[in-house]
């Protein structure tokens, strides 16, 4: 027993110093921030007030490390199957409130995608993914997590310019309790990295303003100027389900063009073809809306040989920009296709 209190108070001891001197060099590291924030315009009274209240937050990067791609040394993971997260993504909960939040909201939705070509079920459908509806937009403080995650260096540019637009936006006068959201600085209904707020957040009901945190209209429109600049093409659907025959030659199909980015995901894709090549090779369209037979699209079979697949059109990307994950630029699809049963 006195050798655990012993050991324990030399970890204990070791520890505070560690810590102390984590936390005196994440002071250093913000007062180059504040350098590189004047120069990029950000207010000396805006530094002045946030600055002097940060910390080091451990438990940012600990959940940083966690995810997919956060330990470089770890050996890649098996792809799970699709169904499992369709479930709980696309359950009926969601669909319900979906559908809810998609009448209420017609008149601005309307308006909305005929201004921009981007359907309503699919702004209500990332809404819905993102926050649920805006029932939970997270509660980091921005300006904290975003330094604790430039301060550890893993991806340091990327939070760096983040933290600084941060302080652009309470420089535009958006109050500093309003910027809380995820651990890794997404904030608002849309769930917007404070550079793409920057960049495509819009007003949408009128008022001057674009607040995403509060107001429905604005974290719409903002959802629907995201696609626009994405390259979202109005009148074709995201993608349909499909039957793939068993002697499909799947090797014949494979995608030859490795994406710059997240080649993972996109490497499960075909290659491009027209509807009318994949339907003579025997894949048949087994809902959705008819697609032309010029249209080229890329085959996705999420669960395997003998599962549903999916014929996906260029604006499946266009969800994939918006979170490059296969899983949730499904669900993004079938939950719009869900909601949009309302109309």
């Amino acid at each position: 027993m006195r050798k655990f209190f012993a050991a324990a108070a030399l970890a204990l001891s070791l520890s505070a110093p560690a810590a102390a001197q984590d936390e005196a060099g994440f002071q250093a590291f913000l007062a180059q921030i504040r350098t590189q924030a004047l120069a990029q315009g950000v207010s000396a009274r805006t530094l002045d007030s946030v600055l002097p209240t940060l910390t080091f937050n451990p438990r940012v990067i600990e959940l940083d490390r966690s995810q997919p791609g956060g330990n470089p040394n770890a050996p890649p993971s098996a792809i799970p199957a699709f169904a499992p997260y369709r479930i709980k993504h696309v359950d009926q909960a969601r669909i319900s409130r979906g559908r809810a939040k998609y009448q209420a909201l017609r008149p601005l939705l309307t308006r909305v995608e005929a201004e921009t070509g981007v359907p309503e079920s699919i702004m209500v459908a990332i809404w819905g993914h993102e926050t649920n509806y805006g029932g939970y937009t997270g509660n980091f403080d921005l300006p904290r997590s975003l330094a604790s995650l430039a301060y550890d260096g893993r991806r340091r540019a990327l939070f760096t310019q983040e933290l600084i637009d941060t302080f652009k936006l309470i420089d535009r006068g958006i109050p500093r309790e309003k910027l809380k959201g995820s651990w890794a600085g997404a904030t608002g209904d849309p769930q917007f990295l404070p550079s793409v707020y920057l960049r495509l957040a819009r007003d949408g009901d009128g008022d001057g303003k674009a607040d995403i945190w509060s107001s429905e209209p604005d974290a719409l429109a903002s959802i629907a100027n995201y696609f626009v600049n994405a390259g979202w093409r109005p009148g074709r659907p995201w993608g349909v389900p499909v039957s793939v025959p068993p002697y499909l030659d799947r090797k014949a199909i494979e995608g030859k063009v490795v994406s710059p980015r997240c080649p993972r995901v996109h490497d499960r894709h075909s290659r491009w073809l027209t509807v009318a090549e994949w339907r003579r090779r025997g894949v048949v369209q087994t809902g959705g809306p008819p697609l032309r037979d010029n249209e080229l699209v890329t085959l996705l079979e999420p669960d395997g040989p003998g599962e549903t697949a999916y014929l996906l059109t260029g604006n499946y990307r266009v969800i994939l920009d918006y979170n490059c994950s296969n899983f949730y630029a499904l669900s993004v699809g079938l939950l719009a296709d869900a909601v949009a049963q309302a109309s």
